[in-house]
């Protein structure tokens, strides 16, 4: 069994390192989950614990933000993508703040407790940041609060009641009002059966709040067993699957986290042109990766399309040494994963154009792996609700300069 995660790498050192990384067994994460445990000794076992629905996950490396006061929801519902001037206490839903240009830059959490909007984001620095230059003469306050609050992650699908601790349950993946799919419905999706929700409890009581559910008979596991379950659920992280170049529509990020019919926000015309006439760019997928020969790669590797002879075969091994590839590049791997049931896992993002049946090729130190595709984002590009086309928008539409048909 490894002992480091396959994407370990060189990065600047966690905000907070959690006290539970002291526990027996436990091996550090790295990446984006540096700070928490990958696992505590028995991945396995922690993955089956917490696919049945009995186990705690320590996310106190997540980031949280607050904003106060009067004005908080319709401001925040008048900067980002989600319809939040009416959002109910102990509500959860998600929010995505975009470029000009409709690009992401930070997704976050959100739920507001009748006084307070709270913020679960992987951003917090730069979150609070903006948002704290974009308050104006508005009565607002924006506070990055990590330092004082930690999220643990319980396997319920249950929204935190009158007296609780402030408690995020995540809405993927059912589609939302104003709303869209590019994938499944929300009852054949593969996340349907997931559920995950965050508590935000004082960071100097992580270890009690854990110990309690541990008394409680849900064992404590790392992160191994929780991404697993998210890869195989589709669920896209800003830190793992967002680029410079993404945009929502290419990860299917448009169920949970956009509102089509709201008043204008920063991107919004990118959001609904790709929507009305285009096709994104390019499509997260789900890759089930060849383990026969026990090579797994990292997260960032290159994707290939191969190039086949008439037998079907590879035309060129990809020899480093005299400048060869498996195929012609087509994406990046994002997010890699060792499931207990599917074996190795991964999401990458890829040109739209790549065939939906297309075996691929994947990079990995010691050679490249196949890989078997199953659609996230169709390769057709057209939402479940996308307006008909009219007139002669028809006949050029795969060809829009900035939609990348």
């Amino acid at each position: 069994m490894t002992t480091t995660p396959a994407d370990a790498a060189p990065a600047p050192g966690p905000r907070h390192r959690s006290p539970l990384l002291a526990r027996h067994g436990a091996v550090a994460a790295a990446g984006p989950d540096a700070g928490v445990a990958w696992h505590y000794g028995d991945p396995t076992a922690e993955q089956r614990a917490l696919t049945r629905g009995g186990a705690v996950v320590d996310q106190s490396h997540l980031g949280v933000v607050t904003v106060t006061g009067p004005d908080r929801l319709s401001w925040l519902h008048s900067l980002t993508s989600q319809e939040l001037t009416d959002l109910p206490p102990r509500t959860s839903t998600e929010l995505l703040v975009l470029d000009p240009q409709g690009r992401l830059e930070h997704a976050a959490g959100v739920v507001d407790d009748g006084s307070t909007t709270w913020l679960i984001t992987e951003t917090a620095p730069a979150l609070a940041a903006w948002l704290d230059r974009m308050r104006f003469m508005l009565r607002v306050e924006v506070a990055d609060v990590t330092d004082d609050w930690a999220a643990v992650a319980e396997p319920l699908d249950a929204e935190g009641g009158e007296g609780e601790p402030v408690t995020w349950r995540d809405p993927w993946p059912r589609t939302g009002p104003g709303g869209t799919r590019y994938g499944p419905s929300d009852a054949d999706h593969p996340g349907a059966d997931r559920r995950w929700r965050l508590v935000l409890v004082p960071r100097d009581r992580l270890v009690e709040e854990v110990r309690a559910r541990e008394a409680a008979g849900w064992p404590l596991v790392g992160t191994w067993a929780s991404e697993a379950l998210r890869v195989e659920a589709w669920r896209p992280r800003t830190s793992r699957e967002v680029d410079e170049r993404t945009i929502p529509h290419e990860l299917d990020w448009l169920r949970t986290a956009v509102h089509l019919h709201k008043g204008c926000y920063r991107g919004q015309e990118t959001i609904a042109r790709v929507h009305n006439l285009g096709r994104p760019p390019r499509r997260l997928v789900m890759l089930h990766l060849d383990g026969s020969g026990h090579l797994v790669p990292e997260a960032g590797a290159e994707v290939f399309l191969p190039d086949l002879d008439e037998r079907g075969a590879v035309t060129r091994a990809g020899d480093a040494s005299e400048g060869g590839t498996p195929g012609r590049p087509v994406g990046r791997v994002t997010s890699v994963a060792r499931h207990h049931e599917l074996g190795p896992i991964a999401l990458a993002v890829v040109k739209r154009s790549v065939p939906e049946d297309a075996v691929l090729l994947v990079d990995c130190d010691g050679g490249a792996v196949s890989a078997g595709q199953e659609v996230v984002v169709p390769g057709e590009g057209v939402s479940a609700d996308r307006p008909a086309a009219r007139g002669p928008l028809t006949r050029g539409l795969g060809h829009h300069p900035m939609l990348g048909g």
